[in-house]
């Protein structure tokens, strides 16, 4: 391996779903240039989206020794398996079906979890991306009903932490401006209407701020989303789910990708499900799936800004 020409693992994804076309689409279309691939999956598969897709199958294909979901759920492990060996430098999953794969063994509630749990060093932060908007959540797939209690400070600082060195790393941005929301409405307007926006997450932004991080908040969700507002900032950390990735995909659309943030090696995904309703007709859009295997690619080149003698400190 070798920074100019960096080695990506590439998982097929839910066998039902559009996963497999995306993604021979994406390399087709030369998303991965400059770097070389490892697609991991059910090679009888893989070979039928690239003939229906009428798109060459990348050289280097690793099979899985099972079929259906049990290769899908191998080459996410297979993919794990190479980043903690130094094989790969980055890791691009195609979307799963989660209750598919759980009834073959996988115990996590979405791919973040996994690889938070193979390949982190601290908890791993979600993020989303697209054009113009860029999103991290401190909490992932939950009940909304445990979220209050699951926003802890050190969660919040991890989250604007990893934010900060995502954006200057792989993004660019020399001084990123980092938008803190509140968890309760308006904030909690002064305790009014919630105790845990001034209790737990105004300490973790004023900490943030004390290591020089350019944060402000908590801020309230509604008008900090808000076209007058957002472009002040150049990413947004949200309490949880729905708060930040429903303005996310409302203004983004099919754009935006998924990245996980503190993993010993970077990985993207796109920002989409498996779609096994119109898997195979040739309607799915591979664009998502090409911005997350460039950013993989990107992140791969500028090494990772998530590695052990930072995280030590999270």
């Amino acid at each position: 391996m070798s920074a100019s020409e960096p080695v990506l693992a590439l998982t097929q994804g839910d066998p039902e779903g559009i996963g497999p076309e995306v993604l021979l689409r994406a390399l087709a279309d030369g998303a991965a240039a400059g770097a070389r691939v490892v697609v991991l999956g059910e090679r009888e598969v893989l070979e039928r989206a690239a003939r229906d897709g009428d798109v060459p199958l990348p050289a280097d294909v690793r099979t899985a020794p099972e079929t259906g979901q049990r290769a899908a759920l191998w080459a996410l492990e297979e993919a794990c398996r190479l980043a903690r060996s130094g094989a790969v430098d980055a890791i691009v999953t195609a979307p799963i079906t989660k209750s598919a794969l759980a009834d073959v063994g996988f115990a996590f509630p979405g791919q973040t979890e996994l690889f938070g749990a193979r390949l982190g060093v601290n908890e791993p932060t979600m993020l989303l991306a697209g054009d113009s908007l860029r999103v991290a959540l401190v909490t992932t797939h939950m009940p909304l009903s445990e979220v209050p209690s699951a926003v802890t400070t050190d969660g919040v600082i991890r989250a604007v932490r990893h934010l900060d060195r995502a954006l200057r790393s792989w993004w660019d941005v020399e001084t990123p401006r980092i938008a803190v929301l509140g968890l309760n409405p308006h904030a909690g307007e002064r305790g009014l209407l919630g105790a845990e926006d001034a209790a737990v997450i105004a300490p973790a932004v004023e900490l943030c701020r004390a290591e020089g991080i350019s944060c402000e908040g908590p801020l309230p969700g509604d008008g900090t989303f808000a076209p007058h507002s957002r472009t002040r900032f150049d990413g947004f950390v949200a309490m949880y789910h729905d708060q930040g990735l429903a303005p996310l995909k409302a203004v983004e659309g099919g754009r935006a990708i998924n990245a996980t943030l503190g993993l010993r090696v970077p990985r993207t995904s796109p920002d989409h499900g498996s779609a096994r309703d119109i898997a195979g007709e040739g309607l799915a859009d591979a664009s998502s799936m090409a911005s997350a295997i460039r950013l993989a690619v990107r992140a791969a080149r500028r090494g990772n800004p998530f590695d052990a003698a930072t995280a030590r400190t999270d």
